[in-house]
């Protein structure tokens, strides 16, 4: 087994909803293997996003612990958001170069783009399909070419472990599914770790190599499964309908 770049351990978290605490995590330990991708599902509400936010470092953890390793990871991680998250008053480029503009020591990893700025930003461009969009505003395009800004963006950092939060959601399923294909192309190319939540269990059956399931309402680790399934997966086979199904029984919506 891959050694962990991430180790989670105790992690409890909860939150004031109309002066009321509630429990959002509790007792949450697993770790995230270097290179994989791993997926997050359960019910709604049992406090995946919660997580990825801790993991991000958008939110401190209230109890437990998350340690990186190594431990400048935390410099190295990059998040797309399920709202899309770009700025409206910024063009589709200069979206793309935001974080290495306000970072631009990272554009020094990006060894094969010759570490310029415009560089990378005119290969992540021309790799999402964003190229004759370049000079356009975000209220221009559709839902999916605003989320292959936001990966775009995401992607352009560098990162070591990229986090997404249910990506695929506010999109009709055709789009979905080309988005999907685009990021385990790029999670092929880069060789970097992937941490996705999710609510289908199709979608977790597709892209996982583990996939974390989740109890409701306080979120607990229910089970960690293995999917062995090869790559690419066909959706139409007995083996992929089985671990679906498999998922169906331990998730509890």
């Amino acid at each position: 087994m891959k050694d962990p770049i991430i180790t989670i351990q105790k992690l409890s978290q909860s939150f004031l909803d109309e002066g009321e605490n509630v429990a959002a995590l509790d007792d949450v330990s697993f770790s995230v293997h270097r290179g994989e991708f791993l997926v997050v599902i359960g019910p709604s509400g049992c406090g995946k996003s919660t997580l990825l936010r801790i993991l991000a470092g958008l939110q401190k953890p209230e109890k437990g612990s998350v340690q990186f390793n190594p431990s400048e990871f935390k410099q190295h991680h990059a998040m797309v958001f399920q709202s899309f998250g770009i700025f409206p008053w910024l063009t589709v480029r200069n979206n793309i170069r935001f974080g290495l503009d306000m970072r631009p020591e990272i554009a020094s990893r990006h060894n094969e783009h010759g570490g310029q700025i415009d560089s990378i930003v005119d290969f992540y461009l021309k790799d999402l399909g964003l190229a004759d969009f370049a000079d356009d505003y975000p209220r221009e395009l559709s839902g999916g070419m605003k989320q292959r800004v936001g990966l775009a963006r995401a992607l352009a950092v560098d990162p070591e472990v990229l986090l997404m939060d249910e990506p695929f959601s506010q999109l009709d399923a055709f789009t979905a599914k080309t988005l999907r294909n685009e990021v385990l192309k790029t999670w092929h190319r880069e060789k970097m770790t992937v941490i996705m939540v999710t609510h289908l269990i199709e979608e977790a059956v597709e892209l996982a190599d583990r996939i974390l399931v989740m109890t409701s309402r306080p979120g607990k680790v229910e089970a960690i499964l293995e999917n062995t399934l090869p790559r690419p997966r066909n959706e139409r086979t007995p083996d992929f309908w089985k671990l679906e199904d498999r998922l169906s029984e331990i998730i509890k919506f």
